[in-house]
């Protein structure tokens, strides 16, 4: 009974179980129409044994025999759906649609549609791209992106499409080892997220992006300062092919975090490079650096130490001012990180106060067009390449990205679905239905490595076919070749925009050339606000900015 309480999740199966063993005694004793019951529960009792021996679905594999009711009612959702459940785009915060487009390319089943769209190609906010009279057909959809700037000895040729930051102790082991895998058959990078390198990464084999964060996990003292020795010695590994400063994430940006002792396991520690026994704390901000000039220092001190492979660093946008004094920073030093990840506001994360995921932080494509036309103005754009995460799970979203200034983008709920997350929204309660967002040792084993590692590279796979079918589609040899033009707005009912007309791409080097614009006053009175040696503004505004004028 005991059993029962703590894994309610087996409870029918076992039941079945001893409704069988019932059945069979009463048959015995009693009566031999009870062999009518001891088949039913038998049948039951099988097909529970059948889901925890299975591979392929990890639900079944934690919830036998009850796990086939989600699936049942699946079969019925069409016809329920418009009375109780979610329509096919309501975003919570991905929408059926959008989730089933993972399943589908993830396990190699049909993506097409039939009868026509169900978006509202007329509501305000609708995208679409526009195609040519001559397409094109690519049959190479391996799509690259060398990252690396004059300053990097050991460039890397990046996939357009990798796995987003997603820690080791936020994922079970099962879920690292699986998305690693499914990274090295698949031939793109998983970034480790800050909670160091496991050894699921390791075994998996797939390239790796090093997250280094304010706690410094793998490469720190045991006083939670930044380590240059151990720095050396993780970034000389061979598995690891960039280097990525994180500042901060769209989910929650400027909070910190702290892993208490008790759920701080020996596998944890072994990977963060901690003590057991005590709680672990990840500050808000880097004890390593504090001004723009600093963070510039740090990256080339990262980039020397790892004996020249990529360094770049990761954020959220938040005061515009605060990146513009970073590129000041880098003009100033002449240190350019080898590239830069935009995270934006809608990007998930584990857990996170409800004020931060709502309304803390930049949206990606906003944040995306900032960065991107911040290192035009500055003319360094060409030097620095450009990530993006937020939300990006199809083809269109990655076309669109790419359009808008990205060079690659990453992904980490897409590719948590392409392994079977379910969006149940328990990933901090360590109760995950799937396995995927636990430590628990029970419910991991659900996620068959095997199984889910395919599933990852057959996504990722898939996806590379479909950005390849609608740059043909667009008349490009290339996704690369995506700009704003290629894509139309809709900002009312009535009314749309063409892509430079939303999205622009500013002039190269404007904010560093001595002739202003007087279009963009504002991005030169943020620029002379901007500060290469401090975050901190240079006044404390109490009302609306006088708008400088250009001469």
């Amino acid at each position: 009974m005991g059993f029962l309480l703590a894994h309610q999740r087996y409870a029918v199966f076992v039941l079945s179980g001893l409704a069988l063993l019932a059945s069979l005694v009463g048959a015995a004793l009693y009566s031999a129409w009870l062999l009518v019951p001891a088949i039913v529960t038998g049948a039951l009792f099988l097909l529970g044994v059948h889901d925890l021996r299975q591979h392929s679905h990890a639900i079944l594999r934690n919830y036998p025999v009850a796990g086939h009711l989600r699936f049942l009612l699946e079969s019925f959702r069409p016809e329920i759906r418009q009375y109780m459940i979610e329509s096919d785009h309501d975003e919570v915060p991905f929408s059926r649609q959008a989730r089933a487009l993972v399943y589908q390319r993830a396990k190699g089943a049909e993506d097409k549609r039939p009868f026509g769209t169900i978006e509202n190609v007329y509501a305000s906010g609708y995208a679409w791209l526009t195609h040519s009279a001559t397409p094109v057909t690519i049959a190479d959809t391996d799509f690259r992106v060398r990252v690396g700037g004059p300053a990097c000895r050991q460039p890397y040729d990046a996939s357009l499409y990798n796995i987003s930051a997603m820690s080791f102790g936020s994922l079970s082991a099962n879920a690292i080892l699986a998305l690693n895998t499914g990274a090295r058959k698949g031939g793109f990078a998983h970034d480790t997220g800050e909670g160091g390198i496991s050894r699921y990464h390791r075994q998996g084999g797939g390239d790796l992006i090093y997250q280094v964060a304010s706690g410094y996990f793998g490469c720190r003292n045991d006083d939670g300062s930044f380590s240059p020795e151990r720095f050396a010695e993780m970034a000389a590994d061979p598995q690891i092919k960039m280097i990525e400063i994180k500042l901060s994430q769209g989910a929650k940006p400027g909070h910190g975090g702290m892993l208490p002792a008790s759920k701080i396991s020996p596998e944890i520690a072994e990977a963060r490079g901690i003590l057991m026994g005590m709680d672990c704390v990840s500050p808000a901000a880097h004890g390593t650096f504090s001004t723009p000039l600093g963070l510039m220092e740090f990256v080339g001190r990262l980039r020397e130490l790892s004996g020249g492979k990529p360094v770049g660093f990761k954020l959220c946008i938040g005061h515009r001012r605060e990146f513009m004094g970073m590129v000041k920073a880098m003009l100033k030093t002449g240190i350019l990180p080898d590239f830069i990840v935009v995270d934006g506001a809608e990007g998930g994360t584990g857990a996170a106060p409800v004020e931060f995921a709502n309304r803390v932080g930049m949206p990606m494509l906003e944040g995306l067009t900032f960065v991107h036309n911040t290192l035009r103005g500055a003319g360094i754009r060409g030097q620095v390449r450009i990530g993006a995460a937020g939300k990006i799970i199809s083809a269109f979203d990655i076309a669109r990205a790419i359009a808008l200034g990205a060079d690659w983008c990453n992904a980490a709920r897409g590719y948590m679905f392409a392994i079977g997350c379910i969006q149940a929204q328990a990933c901090h309660t360590n109760n995950c239905p799937v396995g995927i967002a636990t430590q628990d040792k029970l419910r991991q084993r659900a996620v068959d490595v095997g199984d889910k590692s395919e599933r990852v590279a057959r996504f990722h796979r898939n996806t590379m076919r479909a950005l390849g079918e609608i740059a043909g589609a667009a008349g490009l040899n290339h996704p690369s070749d995506f700009m704003p033009y290629h894509f139309m707005f809709r900002q009312k009912d009535n009314e749309f925009f063409d892509g430079n007309e939303v999205y622009p791409y500013l002039p190269e080097g404007f904010l560093v050339s001595g002739e202003e614009v007087l279009e963009l006053a504002d991005w030169y009175s943020r620029w002379d606000r901007a500060s290469a040696e401090s975050f901190a503004p240079p006044l404390i505004p109490h009302g609306p900015f006088e708008r400088r004028v250009p001469a």
